[in-house]
């Protein structure tokens, strides 16, 4: 059994079966292998092997991406994902953070580096001459080294949602580990498609979809993501399987249904922090079967779902998957809750998420020892993620450490806030978070989509809020911001930070206001 990425392609070298379907090309597993071996030998011939030989890719979803996904395995070199959203000082950060000594990129991406102080990094562009040129006069590949399972395969940034993204080693052995999973639970094939749009530099992309056809020899569609035209590309490409990280199902959810919507030919989505809504929802649109579960880039952490898991739940965890105090250094008592539902000892229960039997799969971050050791306290991982279990065991998510709030003397987290917003039917993503009270602590302001074409008034709103038993009065937004939009990272994770930066008075939309221990909302300002 393969270990390694490595190995995993040396065993596709042979195959004639399709490998990479895109726009109208197609590669077979053979070759995609022969050319992924050209490439790394071409970026091995160039590379400065007294230095680490870190690659980074400035590459969208397209074959690029994946013949240097593979070039690195192969060449048996670091190849370093490096997040196409980012900017300025940020990407060449991010660059320079990693020890990329070259970047290739295309034209769509060329620009973003223009400018940047990036001392010592080669610039190799996949769309000029000079990249034809380099494939050419590349001779047989010798590979840096034959990777192990141990060995890292790739730096992959964290998201940043809560600081700066940082690289964490990604491991060979995650792929051929993630791959028969999904082979066995969803009996996976050579005639199956991959569909994925979700970002390649990412781990969840890889988890939770590349290695599904590297362990089967199914066929890969690369594409970036669109709400708008995920059913045709579904159609059009044969997608069987799709994975998807964040919000993707809301904002397809959020397009105008048709008749024929089921009409396809996936069978099976995969993915997380899906709500319960949109798992249903998509599940029937579009007849398939959705999975959804928990994960962090860290790998540290695993929560399935499982049949019978409650609504608003994420599952249960792996073995030693826990909830702490970090304060105390001890388990947090389970949730308790009224006759409605509504939790009563949040300030007990709500803890961080942790991994006490160590580090699971995290190998920590590339040259940040002071990042990994944040994450390993006490000998446990600590994800950041707040949550708390019920008697049963079950798990629900309460947002991230940053954000709890406190108002009236009272801690509330955002989580649950988040999943009663989101039973208000005109509501499609919803992000709550702290602003400043004005007297003291901290005032709770939600920013909402709306599905395309809803309407929602704000006495509509509070009606629907009052029809929530399980809603303290204390969790009732104070302000609400209509918008658009939300800010999101790469991989579909909305921003709060951002949100957070505006206040409570700028940003763009429109503002419903609502006076302190009133349950009626206003038009309090709007914003362009």
């Amino acid at each position: 059994m393969a270990d390694t990425v490595t190995e995993l392609l040396q065993e596709r070298a042979g195959d004639d079966t399709l490998a990479i379907t895109f726009e109208g090309r197609q590669w077979t597993w053979r070759n995609y292998v022969s050319e992924a071996r050209r490439v790394a030998a071409a970026l091995l011939g160039v590379a400065d092997h007294s230095r680490p030989v870190h690659i980074g890719t400035l590459l969208g979803n397209t074959p690029d991406m994946l013949i240097a996904l593979a070039a690195g395995a192969l060449g048996g070199y670091v190849t370093v994902g490096i997040n196409t959203t980012r900017r300025g000082d940020g990407l060449a950060a991010d660059i320079m953070r990693a020890d990329c000594q070259i970047v290739i990129t295309d034209a769509r991406h060329r620009d973003l580096l223009d400018g940047l102080d990036l001392p010592g990094v080669h610039v190799i562009d996949t769309s000029a001459a000079q990249w034809d040129d380099l494939l050419a006069a590349a001779g047989e590949l010798t590979p840096d080294s034959v990777p192990t399972a141990t060995d890292t395969y790739m730096l992959i940034f964290t998201s940043g949602t809560s600081g700066n993204p940082k690289p964490v080693r990604f491991a060979h052995m995650m792929i051929p580990f993630a791959g028969p999973f999904f082979v066995d639970k969803y009996a996976i094939t050579s005639d199956d498609v991959c569909y994925l749009s979700m970002p390649l530099f990412h781990s969840a992309a890889l988890m939770g979809g590349y290695c599904v056809a590297l362990c089967t020899g199914a066929a890969i569609a690369p594409a970036p993501f669109s709400a708008s035209n995920f059913l045709s590309d579904v159609r059009r490409y044969h997608a069987t399987f799709m994975n998807y990280v964040g919000k993707p199902l809301a904002y397809i959810m959020a397009t105008p249904e048709k008749p024929d919507d089921a009409d396809n030919p996936l069978r099976v989505a995969f993915g997380n922090e899906a709500s319960d809504r949109d798992i249903e929802e998509f599940s029937r649109r579009f007849d398939c079967t959705v999975w959804d579960g928990f994960g962090s880039t860290e790998l540290a952490i695993v929560v399935t779902r499982e049949p019978g898991t409650p609504a608003g739940s994420i599952g249960k965890g792996a073995p030693g998957v826990a909830i702490y105090n970090s304060d105390t250094v001890t388990e947090a008592p389970r949730a308790e809750f009224d006759e409605n539902g509504a939790i009563i000892n949040a300030d007990e229960a709500i803890g961080e998420l942790v991994n006490t039997t160590g580090a699971g799969m995290f190998n920590g971050y590339y040259k940040d020892d002071v990042a990994t050791n944040e994450r390993m306290r006490h000998g446990m991982y600590w994800s950041g993620d707040l949550a708390y279990k019920d008697a049963d065991n079950w798990i629900y998510l309460a947002g991230r450490t940053g954000d709890w709030m406190r108002v009236d003397g009272e801690n509330l987290a955002a989580g649950p806030i988040e999943r009663i917003l989101l039973r208000i039917p005109e509501i499609n993503r919803v992000a709550v978070y702290a602003v400043p009270d004005e007297h003291v602590g901290d005032a709770v302001m939600a920013a909402i989509v709306l599905h395309d074409g809803a309407d929602l008034s704000p006495e509509s709103f509070a009606d629907q809020l009052a029809a929530q038993p399980d809603l303290s009065p204390k969790a009732w937004p104070r302000y609400i911001r209509v918008a658009k939009d939300l800010p999101t990272t790469a991989t579909n994770k909305i921003l709060k930070r951002t949100l957070k930066e505006e206040g409570a008075t700028s940003g763009g939309g429109i503002l419903w206001e609502r006076p302190a221990r009133s349950t009626t909302y206003s038009m309090a300002a709007s914003a362009v």
